[in-house]
């Protein structure tokens, strides 16, 4: 399913494979939903953050 997802997401490409909205997103880094770290001002999502996330989500 997400074999084409790079190893580090940046905070859009996560936007685009959940298909939310910035704010959406930036809630669940917030709430520590999804596990996320930031590079200066930019956020990177791990991708096993991201399925694991998916995986509990469903």
């Amino acid at each position: 399913m997400l074999d084409s997802v790079p190893d580090i997401l940046t905070f859009n490409e996560c936007r685009k494979v959940l298909k939310i909205g910035k704010n959406s997103l930036l809630d669940l880094l917030h709430n520590n939903d999804i596990e996320g770290f930031r590079i200066g001002n930019r956020w990177k999502i791990p991708r096993d953050a991201l399925l694991e996330y998916i995986e509990h989500r469903y």
